[in-house]
């Protein structure tokens, strides 16, 4: 599948199949979430690879949707904020848009794959953190769910470029 069928055939997967994802899948995915660009290329995060089967009642406390632990496998992305690149003019710290590119890249190798995602940013942040046993430096971002699609895509439209984008 190119480039432009995947980011069209991506969408927010809730619902998945009893399936195990294969390892040279998942590890094909990994190898996505390496390579995608950080600032300064400081790799400022950790990817925890969640067995849903192990820790159904840890993740079920972190996010209440039943089809977040349908799928076998649930990422989390943590960021060190010590570690990421700080923009030295205004102060910013870029280690949330960092973690999300590296969540990009792995929902996209996963969508390329057929298997299933969904970003998940409304979960409960210090149960992650307990979860996780996070060192302070680190911030939980991101969770996905991957897995195989047993839910149908949900109406999202979207809005004309025109709306969006402007040229100057």
């Amino acid at each position: 599948m190119d480039f432009f069928e995947v980011i069209e055939k991506r969408y927010s997967v809730r619902g998945y199949k009893n399936q195990e994802v294969e390892k040279e899948k998942l590890d094909k995915i990994l190898e996505a979430a390496t390579l995608a660009p950080t600032g300064v290329n400081k790799q400022p995060f950790k990817i925890f690879v969640i067995d849903t089967k192990t820790h159904k009642e840890e993740l079920t406390k972190i996010y209440k949707q039943k089809w977040f632990t349908q799928a076998p496998i649930v990422l989390c992305i943590a960021a060190d904020k010590t570690a990421a690149w700080t923009r030295p003019w205004d102060g910013k710290n870029i280690y949330e848009i960092d973690a999300t590119i590296v969540m990009d890249h792995i929902i996209l190798a996963a969508t390329a794959l057929g298997l299933g995602t969904c970003y998940i940013a409304a979960f409960k942040k210090n149960e992650t953190i307990n979860f996780l046993n996070l060192e302070e430096k680190y911030e939980p971002i991101l969770f996905t769910p991957i897995g195989y699609i047993d839910a149908e895509p949900r109406d999202a439209p979207r809005k004309p470029i025109e709306e969006l984008v402007e040229f100057i």
